[in-house]
């Protein structure tokens, strides 16, 4: 990688012009506010018309199998549909929300700086919704067998709308969240600050790390981190992988010590 601007370069707005700290915060300010409102009129666009079918899409796995869904407060199905559409709000904003935050880190980078992260920041986003699918239709659907035939015999399953929504998100964002972790070592591998050996040499603390964050992330029952921590341990073997094949990039210009 080319070697980081100096401090006066990394200051200057696309046209040449010297941005002091006020105009970054001002620059970052807009960005915010404009991705807030886009979120904003896009739930109320997403609440007035798919809102319906955006909860019944949440509610599928249950209803499928004839488990009833109840509200036990007065305001829990209003609120539950509007989670559901803030959520889907911000997934569908996602590709301007990325436009406006390289808008404003972009003309901080060098050429290949840029090709090198636009690469990574579409890799990202692109493995997120691959997580968040494959545990949505994979993985969550064995999850609610398991406890819906636990209860048998036991109780009528009758899950609460609240409960229900919660368990959705704690249990299929942090899929998500996981499957960064091969782009991570990608980009460490390639900065050289992480190999295949040493991550080799790591792998049972990464276990007992894994382990620790499938409990913090899922819900408080043994499937759920059992449910998520061996998809991650398959792609810290991956990672591992990766960072066999990958060469640390030389530094070009970097000045000797």
């Amino acid at each position: 990688m080319a070697k980081m601007r100096t401090s006066a370069q990394a200051d200057k707005s696309a046209d040449g012009t010297k941005l002091g700290m006020g105009e970054h915060l001002l620059a970052m300010r807009r960005v915010v506010v404009f991705i807030t409102g886009a979120i904003f009129v896009c739930f109320l666009l997403v609440f007035y018309f798919l809102s319906q079918p955006l909860v019944d899409f949440i509610l599928q796995p249950v209803s499928q199998r004839g488990i009833a869904v109840i509200a036990t407060k007065v305001s829990e199905s209003l609120m539950m549909r509007m989670k559901t559409c803030l959520v889907a709000s911000i997934v569908i904003c996602m590709p301007v929300i990325i436009w406006r935050i390289w808008s404003f880190v972009g003309p901080a980078l060098y050429p290949d700086e840029k090709k090198m992260a636009r690469m990574l920041f579409l890799l990202m986003v692109l493995m997120f919704i691959i997580g968040v699918a494959f545990a949505y239709l994979t993985v969550f659907p064995m999850a609610i067998d398991l406890f819906y035939e636990a209860s048998e015999g036991v109780a009528t399953p009758m899950w609460s709308v609240e409960g229900y929504f919660n368990f959705v998100l704690s249990f299929v964002l942090p899929f998500g969240l996981m499957f960064e972790l091969p782009v991570v070592i990608y980009v460490l591998a390639r900065k050289g600050k992480v190999n295949a050996t040493a991550l080799a040499k790591n792998r049972k603390y990464f276990i007992l790390g894994a382990a620790v964050v499938a409990a913090i992330l899922t819900p408080p029952d043994i499937v759920s981190q059992v449910l998520l921590l061996l998809p991650l341990l398959l792609l810290y073997e991956i990672s591992v992988f990766i960072a066999r094949i990958v060469k640390p990039q030389v530094i070009v210009g970097e000045p000797s010590t």
